[in-house]
């Protein structure tokens, strides 16, 4: 399988990956390989950003490109999007609600330390392209180029855990907030006269109140540099929008623009999912947009609040900026070269992931301290079905806290703990990050009452509920899919877990990461402040192996007798689409009686000429023909549903009319409202891996086109191959790339603050 020869054509140039979020069918829209490399040098080079694994976010889960022609009125972000109240909050309105609440808390936060926040601060994700902005611009100023191939996403909402009684003091987590108040008319109007003023699409105006709120006009006007809060707007853009509106006025090097740069900045970097920057890295980004002293200008948005300064490699804390000290010292962003001891390192990150990384190290303390040891599990243990489940039964009965890493296989093993824990009389339940996931679990456990989504367990709407403190009634939580956890939904997840509760972190670390920001699993790993438990269950079969090989970085050949993994050698995208059409359609079918309605395909991109815009229209094509009369969609489409960004729902389209796209999302009824279908909803036949991850289905066709080589790495490799329960099929078009990538681009590092904290934090046996 090593050497298997396939063209490498030149097909249109590679779509760097994109991650799970992206909104539906945008030309050059791109998925993030997970893992990408810290933003450095210039905070990642737009060509550099495209030929790297980057993150779904590793996100994906996570944004989509705007479209590549005009300014189309945009997707908005997910909360702009749930903004129309309702008698009563649906699932994803719950953790759009929570998610607004944090962004409130941070600024009581800053409010009472008078540190009030400026421009920039505003999230970034994909909207519209602002072609009206980019003409304004091309005037003839030199801009610099952009850093990063693919704007950042909204982080996803999630519902917060009402604050639960507790002896440790904790960090303060969002509470429940009421439903979002749609924009009112006036707001509107004036956002779109100032719109039009500066040569923006006025479909810009819903969103700019959705993320600016009721002021926006008025900010808008005085600080059009704000505008780069609206998802998908980019820097070049919201220059040609202040250049309109203030002429003269602005350069460069205006503060208000410097300032909201760096949030801009901050903000990609959580899509290729950093919490935070190397200060030096966000420099380098600023002198690639024309910004001629970056060093005051990252002093400036510090002092305002955009960002927020750390210091890594010494106890004390970071100089405060703009300290007029020597050169070396200067705004505390320069460590002292001559220093002896750990080399000083300057980070900068925005304080909703500051406030979600202190809150989560914190309530993962308080679960190893507070959890009391139970000498009754032996019994159980020592009835678990595998040595592995056994020795989880025994490590959890005596830890708050324990990390379970595994395969496919290994998810036995947390399914064993369940029973065994509601055998003894114990509220166990089991989280995982898909429907699909959740239904495997609840047939591992024989129990479909101790299975639940991780979203469906946070909004209440699947699960235990909540006791009377507020907390999560239950006495031991498993999370599987661990990998797929980021740091703001695991924040409020630990928030909402009582003392004295048992979490487990179950997963695979060798898949692709969350499409969010942070990366919890493999934090908590690295940090050592729990109990580890590697289960010693390989994954069956010539699959099995054959993902094993590649976690350690080997493409091995493996014996197939039964056609298990199959390699269909292409020398041109146009004949990886026509095979794949076939092999889902004839081959698969024929051969394992396996339906094409459960036959995943599996792809790097979402453009390119055998992405999944191209491969999605091939297949429905050959296998549900229409007119696509419910905007794109007739029924029996097989759809991906994006209800929140970094969450991908499979699903069925089954009917339409004036409330909106009628969906089966699994057997659960959906209905998508007419102006979130085009944003939220695409057509699923293929997907990228990002969205894949957490899933499996009984057959994977893994697409790998010439000009998906630059796309490729370890984890994604890992990550795709393991979608498949009985057949592999992979359609080979990049020769040697693929084992290049897996024996050399492994998981490259995100940069987190979390596992600092974490190993600063006193172990039980410290404490004591």
């Amino acid at each position: 399988m090593t050497a298997l020869p396939g063209e490498t054509p030149g097909t249109g140039g590679t779509d760097t990956p994109q991650d799970a979020v992206s909104p539906p069918d945008e030309a050059g829209a791109q998925e993030p390989a997970t893992d990408a490399a810290p933003a450095s040098d210039g905070a990642g080079a737009e060509t550099g950003a495209a030929d790297s694994p980057s993150a779904e976010a590793e996100a994906a889960e996570a944004a989509d490109s705007a479209s590549d022609g005009a300014a189309e009125a945009s997707p908005v972000e997910a909360e702009t999007d749930a903004a129309s109240p309702a008698p009563e909050l649906s699932e994803a309105q719950a953790e759009l609600a929570a998610q607004r609440e944090l962004r409130e808390r941070i600024e009581q936060r800053k409010a009472a330390k008078a540190a009030p926040i400026a421009a920039g601060a505003g999230l970034s994700g994909t909207a519209a392209d602002l072609l009206a902005a980019v003409r304004a611009v091309e005037s003839g100023e030199k801009t610099g180029s952009a850093f990063f191939a693919s704007p950042a996403p909204a982080q996803a909402p999630r519902r917060p855990a009402p604050a639960a009684t507790a002896q440790p003091p904790r960090t303060p987590a969002p509470q429940a907030a009421p439903a979002p108040q749609a924009a009112s008319p006036e707001a509107l109007d004036a956002v779109r006269a100032v719109l039009v003023a500066g040569g923006a699409p006025e479909a810009l105006a819903r969103p700019a109140v959705g993320a600016l709120g009721e002021q926006a006009a008025e900010l808008l006007r005085t600080d059009p540099w704000q505008l780069l809060a609206v998802a998908g707007v980019r820097p070049e853009q919201a220059d040609g929008f202040a250049r309109a509106l203030l002429g003269a006025d602005c350069g460069p090097d205006d503060g208000r623009r410097t300032a909201a740069l760096v949030g801009w900045v901050l903000e990609h970097a959580a899509l290729q999912g950093h919490t935070a920057l190397d200060a030096e890295a966000v420099r380098a980004a600023l002198a690639e947009r024309a910004v001629s002293d970056p060093d005051a200008a990252v002093r400036e948005a510090v002092e305002e609040g955009v960002a927020l300064l750390f210091q890594e490699g010494e106890d004390e804390e970071p100089e405060e900026p703009g300290a007029d000290t020597d050169e070396a010292e200067e705004g505390g962003l320069a460590p002292d070269a001559d220093t002896p001891g750990e080399p000083v390192r300057i980070l900068l990150g925005l304080d909703r992931y500051a406030l979600a990384e202190e809150s989560l190290a914190d309530g993962l303390a308080r679960l190893v301290n507070a959890c009391e040891k139970a000498a009754d599990w032996a019994e159980a243990a020592a009835a678990a079905p595998s040595p592995s489940a056994a020795e989880l039964i025994r490590t959890t009965a005596a830890a708050g806290l324990v990390a379970h890493s595994g395969g496919e296989a290994a998810r036995a093993e947390p399914a064993a703990l369940i029973a065994a824990a509601r055998g003894l009389g114990l509220r166990a339940f089991g989280a995982a990050h898909s429907e699909d996931g959740r239904r495997r679990l609840a047939a591992a456990t024989g129990d479909p009452d101790t299975a639940v989504t991780l979203a469906g367990l946070l909004s209440g709407a699947q699960g235990p509920g909540r006791d009377e403190d507020g907390a999560l009634a239950l006495d031991l939580l498993v999370v599987l899919d661990a990998p797929q956890l980021d740091v703001e939904s695991a924040a409020v997840l630990v928030e909402a877990l009582a003392d004295g509760a048992r979490l487990v972190l179950s997963g695979d670390p060798g898949v692709l990461g969350s499409a969010g920001a942070g990366r919890v699993f493999a934090d908590v790993l690295a940090a050592r402040t729990c109990p580890q438990v590697v289960s010693r269950t390989p994954d069956p079969g010539p699959i099995g192996e054959l993902v094993s090989g590649i976690g350690i970085g080997e493409l091995n050949k493996v014996d197939a007798p039964g056609k298990e993994v199959v390699i269909v050698p292409v020398r041109d995208a146009g004949e990886a689409v026509h095979r794949t059409v076939q092999l889902v359609a004839d081959s698969v079918p024929r051969a394992f009686s396996i339906p094409a309605d459960e036959t995943q395909v599996i792809t790097v991109g979402h453009g390119g000429a055998a992405g999944t815009r191209v491969l999605n229209e091939a297949l429905k094509q050959r296998l549900n023909p229409g007119p696509g009369r419910f905007g794109g969609f007739d029924p029996g489409d097989r759809v991906v549903h994006v209800p929140a960004p970094g969450r991908a729902v499979p699903g069925v389209v089954r009917s339409a009319d004036a409330e909106g796209l009628h969906l089966d999302c699994g057997g659960v009824p959906v209905v998508v409202p007419q102006e979130r279908v085009e944003s939220s909803v695409r057509h699923g036949w293929a997907l990228s891996a990002h969205q894949a991850a957490g899933m499996r289905w009984p057959a994977a066709v893994v697409v790998l086109p010439g000009d998906a080589a630059a796309g490729l790495s370890r984890p994604w490799v890992y990550t795709a191959f393991g979608r498949g329960e009985r057949h592999l099929s992979v359609v080979h078009g990049v020769d040697q790339a693929l084992p290049r990538a897996v024996a050399e681009v492994p998981a490259q590092e995100r940069t987190t603050r979390l596992r600092p904290l974490l190993e600063a934090l006193p172990t039980p046996d410290a404490a004591s």
